[in-house]
């Protein structure tokens, strides 16, 4: 079982062939950066055209019995979320409307300070706010999961602890192997998984050590210490593949509607694009390199397996409905 914690790619055709020959079978996807709520239901809408116009090459997934459907019918199952809570405005009410919607990730924050947290751009990190709070406990009840990918220190330990249920890091790696400000520190990553939660290793460059000359055998090695570290259970791939975006794309990300100048972000303004990517995962094609690279390092198969996609598999069993009281 091959599962991707987080994509944001220009889907089209030819990707979606990509992700079945990759043999990936369920794909985290981003549907909204800072898009309001209106503007996130047309992204859903999009996503419906192409369900019914690839039938035989993805479907729609709510629920992680939709992966085993998705295998059983040669299919890749796409799972929405967002980078921002942009989609649920200033209304808690939105939260339970986005989840019946598709949507099964929110991150707290992008890069800013939201209403709910800081972002890791931030210089001062007050943690969750007052709305946050309530927020996170809202996400809890309808089982949508807490995502703190592009969160501050504090705000990301705070909502870990403050979380009735386990939250995710999807697309991040740690900041010993790669100091990024996007990357997690050992105090934040310990206090994710130690609560249940899941974090997925990211191959964008500029979260790689050497960025895109970063080696298969340096990726796979860092995963495998993490492992060591903080438990082969709760770890998976989260790949931040951005496959044939224009580079106009970036500053969408980066900048929104919140500044009229240019934030190249992790980017510099000489090559404000986006980096290529490692020789080893150029598309969905490669998850096969990742797999035989962790199996060199001397990780088990079952451990491998479960970094693969039997990790996020489980987590989505457990996270993805209403809270059991």
């Amino acid at each position: 079982m091959r599962i991707d914690g987080l994509q944001y790619a220009n889907w089209s055709e030819k990707i979606f062939r990509q992700l079945r020959e990759g043999g990936v079978d369920a794909v985290h996807v981003t549907i909204a950066y800072h898009e309001n709520f209106r503007e996130t239901v047309l992204n859903f809408e999009k996503w419906n055209r192409w369900f019914e116009q690839y039938p035989d090459l993805i479907m729609k997934g709510l629920w992680a019995s939709d992966i085993d459907t998705a295998r059983e019918t040669g299919r890749t199952a796409i799972f929405f979320g967002f980078q921002n809570p942009s989609p649920i405005e200033d209304n808690i009410g939105l939260v339970e409307i986005v989840h019946t919607l598709g949507a099964r990730f929110m991150q707290l924050t992008y890069n800013n300070q939201s209403l709910l947290a800081t972002g890791c751009y931030e210089a001062e990190d007050t943690g969750i706010t007052r709305m946050g709070r309530q927020v996170i406990k809202e996400m809890n009840r309808v089982g949508l999961v807490v995502d703190m990918s592009h969160s501050a220190d504090r705000s990301t330990i705070e909502a870990a602890e403050l979380s009735e249920r386990p939250i995710a890091i999807t697309h991040a790696n740690p900041h010993e192997w790669a100091p990024a400000l996007r990357n997690k520190r050992d105090d934040v990553i310990r206090a994710v998984t130690e609560n249940g939660g899941m974090l997925g290793f990211s191959a964008y460059p500029h979260h790689l050590k050497a960025k895109s000359e970063c080696t298969l055998e340096s990726f796979c090695e860092m995963i495998a210490r993490t492992a060591e570290k903080y438990g082969v259970q709760s770890l998976g791939i989260g790949t931040d593949l951005c496959q044939d975006q224009p580079d106009s794309v970036v500053e969408w990300m980066r900048v929104g509607r919140w500044t009229k100048q240019i934030d190249y972000g992790e980017g510099s303004a000489s090559n404000p694009g986006f980096p290529p990517m490692p020789e080893w995962f150029r598309d969905n094609r490669d998850f096969g390199q990742i797999e035989n690279g962790l199996q060199k390092t001397g990780m088990s198969d079952e451990e491998v397996a479960g970094i693969m996609g039997l990790n996020w598999y489980r987590f989505f069993a457990e996270n993805f409905g209403p809270m059991q009281p």
